[in-house]
């Protein structure tokens, strides 16, 4: 585990979005961020956002019974414990070599639309590489509301 894995979880309580850390052991049990998420009371959905590393992150949302699941780079599975796990998750193979020359983000591209993300900008953030994943994730805290609840909870991290 590297200094800048991290698991947060982001809810509604009292129409106000709140954000607080989960054990780092996390960023490496997908069935384990599955099961802390239901833990969280929320008024609506309950969304997990992962970084691992300056590689690759994880976004989870669960709507109800609903789980979705999105990765910002299937390359990240020949890797990473938590990437192998969120394709099996999704049953996508995970990628031959020859097939590991682009960052490509699987999962549930739409986890965020009826939030105000669309698949377009999920897209274009999880694909932009100037930006590291941490960054990544604050981009889209940012376009869902939840940047300075993130940010609080990052901050007790370091």
């Amino acid at each position: 585990m590297d200094a800048t894995d991290f698991a947060v979880v982001v809810y509604r309580e009292d129409d106000n979005w709140e954000a607080g850390v989960l054990p780092v052991a996390l960023t490496e049990d997908l069935a384990g961020l599955i099961h802390a998420l239901r833990q969280q009371p929320s008024i609506g959905s309950t969304i997990g956002l992962v970084s691992v590393g300056d590689d690759f992150f994880v976004a989870i949302r669960l709507l109800g019974d609903e789980v979705m699941v999105f990765l910002s780079d299937v390359t990240a599975s020949v890797d990473w414990p938590l990437a192998r796990q969120v394709l099996e998750y999704l049953d996508i193979p995970v990628p031959e070599d020859e097939e590991l020359d682009q960052v490509l983000p699987v999962g549930d591209m739409s986890i965020f639309a009826d939030l105000g993300l669309d698949e377009m900008e999920l897209g274009a953030i999880s694909g932009d590489l100037e930006l590291y994943p941490d960054e990544m994730l604050l981009s889209i805290a940012g376009r869902l509301g939840f940047a300075a609840a993130f940010e609080r909870a990052l901050d007790t991290t370091h």
